[in-house]
């Protein structure tokens, strides 16, 4: 029987016990045989520890205010330093910036504020030398409405690149009248998703941005497209792709309106736009997403080279409602699709309840279909861990929590740039100072997205060094001066050098590394616990305390008094003698070593 459905079947204390007696489990460690370099090689994704890095406010090497790639290449040895094995990058392309980089006006180009083709070769290249892995942002939903196709298919209704995008006339539209718009259907970023094009006299679609048009994935041309600008960044060495806004590619090609989202009394809800709040079935998550994938799949499994050995890694942005919709993601062992769909349902419940992290990384454990799962708390669109998680007084504690389960849970990790460091979202406080167009939409219900978007904090010179320049693209936190990289990285009890720790464990250590997980203590309200386990190698246990208030946990089997070895504690945290008790300070963690 699989061993984490035997956990969960029975009382998960007993099993613990019996688990950790195993006869022969430290001499089998002694045996074990490290992978081969190829295997390693294509296999580093299962274990990856990936740093999302947003090139604007990361460093600036050339002082005009914005973060640039020499910038990141300045950075590679605090990343290595770190222990990350990849950084994905927002996009770099060319872009008039409506959406700071997702409206892409040239795929195959580097954005001159950033820097050129040769900075990003060269940022690959010193990126390999440290075994990191440069990702790239993948946007095939949309482009910019500069993107020479857009130019093109705008220009007539008779021009070739007409179909390539999402055209359709108004309900009602006669010679001289546009009508209304095609249906209901709302940008994610407020109103209606359908914008009038004089020029031709019909209705573009966009599902985002007006400045970001749709393009028509019924059309082969577009994947033809995409299959080339894919090839020419695995060319230049890229490490994979993360795919943005993936499950948008398709919509209900009848146009049915969305139905309206009404609240208990049945009355229509309202969202942060002041829009009638709508269910977006209709152009969210369709079946043709998952053909379109298998096809990008197959074309770069293709590619070769031996200057960048290993996998060309696929990660989704797949924000789905269940884990069934998840695992489908995957694709199937005949048609591969993503090797790592975002799990934003364990990172983003937004609340510390004990009950509901336990049954999703259940989920991910045993309802994925063995895949690999990828954890991620953070990005550039969501308020950073403080707003969501913290609550003012713990919040490097509670952060300590958060990334003991998305460094000592099974799969791959992804966090976002300052996480390691305890950086605050710092959102504007007047409408005039917000950058995002999201912002200014939705100003003051929406604040828009530059609050998690500020200045990396390296040390606490001006502008945090993160530029030389009089004034940054965003404004600095007044918090640079105490939180920052240097002061953490000379802080042997410091968030990063937690963070530090928490990494070099899960590559060190073979039950973190590759382990099968279950959750034990499963009744307890407070505090979740679980357990990593792989043949050969000790056991080891993970215990997190969800509230303020100090627990204390028994994770032995009646009777056992079994040892068990610290690896990570909360600074000050006293060592237990025994799984019998283990005692957690206000929102402690503890990670130890099963011992005979």
């Amino acid at each position: 029987m699989h061993w984490t459905k035997t956990i969960a079947s029975c009382a998960s204390a007993l099993l613990l016990g019996a688990v950790v007696l195993a006869a022969g489990e430290q001499s089998a460690r002694a045996q074990q045989q490290p992978k081969s370099t190829a295997s390693a090689e294509q296999d580093w994704w299962k274990n990856a520890v990936i740093y999302e890095i947003y090139p604007r406010s990361f460093q600036d090497s050339n002082g005009d205010g914005v973060g640039d790639l020499n910038g990141i290449t300045q950075r590679l040895d605090y990343l290595k330093a770190l222990g990350v094995d990849a950084i994905w990058l927002s996009p770099v392309y060319p872009s008039p910036q409506a959406d700071f980089g997702y409206d892409i006006s040239d795929y195959e180009n580097i954005d001159p504020q950033y820097g050129t083709l040769a900075d990003f070769d060269r940022l690959v290249a010193e990126a390999n030398k440290r075994h990191i892995r440069v990702i790239m942002d993948m946007v095939m939903n949309h482009t910019s409405d500069k993107h020479k196709w857009f130019l093109e298919s705008r220009s007539s209704r008779a021009n070739p690149y007409r179909d390539w995008y999402m055209w359709h006339d108004g309900k009602n539209q006669t010679a001289t009248d546009k009508g209304e718009v095609p249906n209901n259907w709302q940008s994610a970023f407020g109103h209606s998703a359908w914008e009038w094009d004089e020029t031709t006299r019909q209705y573009y679609y966009h599902k985002f941005y007006i400045q970001q048009p749709d393009l028509n994935w019924n059309n082969p041309k577009v994947h033809e497209a995409f299959k080339a600008i894919i090839a020419f960044w695995l060319k230049r060495g890229v490490g994979g792709f993360r795919f943005d806004a993936i499950t948008t590619l398709y919509e209900d090609p009848n146009l049915v309106d969305d139905d309206v989202l009404k609240d208990k009394d049945g009355k229509p809800t309202l969202n942060a736009y002041g829009d009638i709040a709508l269910n977006d079935s209709r152009t969210n998550n369709l079946p043709g997403v998952h053909p379109v994938m298998a096809e990008m799949r197959a074309a770069a499994d293709k590619f070769t080279s031996n200057k960048f050995p290993g996998t060309r890694v696929f990660i989704g942005e797949t924000y789905l409602p269940n884990v069934a919709e998840l695992e489908k993601q995957y694709g199937t062992a005949d048609e591969p699709e993503f090797h790592l769909p975002m799990d934003t349902q364990i990172g983003f419940i937004n609340k510390l309840d004990v009950a509901t992290f336990r049954a999703r990384l259940t989920d991910a454990e045993e309802n994925l279909g063995g895949h690999t799962p990828l954890l991620v708390f953070d990005n550039h669109d969501n308020p950073r861990l403080d707003a969501r998680y913290g609550d003012g007084v713990h919040d490097t504690d509670i952060q300590r929590v958060i990334s003991t389960i998305l460094f000592a849970s099974k799969g791959a990790s992804l966090f976002y740039y300052g996480d390691e460091i305890g950086m605050k979202t710092t959102p504007p406080t007047r409408k005039e100072d917000v950058k995002d167009p999201v912002g200014v939409t939705g100003w003051p219900k929406e604040k828009g997205r530059d609050g998690e978007r500020t200045p990396m904090q390296w040390d606490a010179s001006a502008n945090a060094g993160f530029s030389k320049a009089a004034s940054t693209w965003l404004p600095v936190p007044p918090t640079y001066s105490v939180v920052n990289a240097k002061a953490e990285q000379a802080d042997p009890n410091s968030l990063f050098a937690w963070y530090q720790a928490l990494i070099r464990l899960k590559k060190t250590n073979p039950a973190l590394a590759s382990g099968e997980e279950a959750q034990i203590d499963s009744q307890n309200p407070k505090v979740l616990s679980w357990v990593r386990r792989v043949s050969g190698a000790p056991a080891v246990v993970v215990s997190v305390n969800f509230t303020a208030d100090p627990q204390t946990v028994s994770l032995a089997a009646p009777g056992s008094e079994s040892r068990v070895k610290t690896l990570l504690k909360t600074p000050g945290a006293a060592d237990p003698a025994s799984l019998g008790s283990i005692v957690l300070g206000p929102y402690g963690v503890y990670v130890g070593e099963i011992q005979r």
